[in-house]
């Protein structure tokens, strides 16, 4: 692998990335509004007739 010129780039990238979706992830998580997710939670939950599978 040293042998190979500019590898070590590629784990700070790779941790960059990682690191930047778990940020943004948290930070969405924090500013979501309060409706939306409980609006989405219940979307599993919902009985519609148009879903029955026969």
């Amino acid at each position: 692998m040293e042998s190979i010129i500019g590898i070590e780039i590629y784990p700070i990238i790779s941790l960059l990335i990682f690191f930047s979706f778990f940020v943004i992830l948290f930070w969405w998580v924090f500013t979501a509004k309060k409706a939306y997710i409980k609006t989405v939670s219940n979307l599993p939950l919902e009985n519609n007739q148009n879903d029955i599978i026969s």
